[in-house]
């Protein structure tokens, strides 16, 4: 079956999405919404035969399966629950900037029974699920410390760096230790004259005395995607920045040791998009939302609001 998609916003994000619904043979994307004229004659370049509207009211959500929403932060909720009544929805993430909105719009896909989906593409990796195998089989002993550093991106008007790159973090450390930090400690400031705060070094206790240290800067003159899980029997280091090898695994000889021997892995190289685009399409048509059930986006904003 193939599922009709109408997509909201094709300016920087939206593109990115796009491609990966046109790459998928699960989805048409058969509407888009955008407010400016040099936006829609983008899309209309490779979407020739969707219809264009620069409001998203104007979509007719009763020959839509999905609406996938990638628009300025402040409008998600709004535009969310708008198409909850009638279709599932995918957001841009953050979900919202306030946890409230978050429950009720959690509460709401259920009401209507909707499936509602956040895009946080690093928990479809190929690279961080294979982490996620390492921490549930114990196979190098229990996890003491994660390191991470996400550096260089857009800066943006409608969040600051933690919602916007610490996120990242925050989805994906909810999904590998399915569990919320016991303590939170944040540091945001401007490094660059700019509206919102740019950069956070953010500190984590989670339960088992698992300490999480996190560096988000959209000012850097180089882009790192960079995190380090520390064993008690090797030490693996996850760099998204890298083509092939993004996962190595570096060994320890004792537990004392300071020499280390290197594997590395084969893991899934595939695009995090596409495989998120995969598991919508898998959720339709089982009318299943695993990753997402049991608060998962109310927990990650919590976090968030915190920092």
């Amino acid at each position: 079956m193939t599922y009709k998609v109408a997509l909201i916003g094709y300016g920087y994000w939206g593109p990115k999405l796009a491609r990966n619904f046109l790459n998928s043979n699960n989805f048409e994307i058969t509407c888009i919404v955008d407010k400016s004229l040099t936006n829609i004659n983008k899309a209309r370049q490779v979407f020739p035969t969707s219809n264009f509207y620069k409001n998203y009211k104007m979509v007719k959500v009763d020959e839509i399966d999905l609406v996938v929403i990638c628009s300025p932060t402040k409008f998600h909720h709004e535009m969310a629950k708008f198409f909850l009544k009638s279709n599932h929805v995918l957001v841009e993430k953050p979900l919202s900037l306030n946890t409230k909105k978050v429950i009720e719009l959690e509460s709401f896909a259920k009401k209507n029974s909707k499936l509602l989906f956040v895009d946080y593409p690093f928990i479809f990796s190929g690279s961080i699920n294979f982490i996620y195998k390492i921490i549930k089989n114990g196979k190098y002993g229990k996890l003491l410390e994660i390191e991470s550093f996400r550096e260089q991106a857009p800066v943006r008007n409608d969040a600051d760096v933690v919602w916007d790159l610490g996120v990242h973090d925050i989805s994906i450390l909810k999904y590998l230790l399915n569990s919320a930090p016991i303590k939170v400690k944040g540091l945001k400031y401007n490094t660059a004259k700019i509206k919102k705060k740019d950069t956070a070094y953010i500190n984590l206790l989670y339960k088992d005395n698992l300490k999480v240290f996190i560096k988000n800067s959209w000012i850097s003159p180089v882009k790192i995607r960079l995190i380090k899980f520390k064993f008690q029997k090797a030490i693996i280091t996850c760099d998204e920045n890298e083509p092939i090898y993004k996962i190595k695994i570096y060994k320890k000889s004792n537990k004392y040791s300071t020499r280390y021997k290197l594997e590395v892995p084969d893991i899934d190289n595939s695009e995090p998009l596409y495989n998120l685009v995969s598991y919508i399409s898998k959720s339709i048509t089982k009318n299943q939302n695993p990753i997402f059930a049991k608060n998962f986006n109310a927990s990650i904003t919590k976090v968030l609001e915190k920092i």
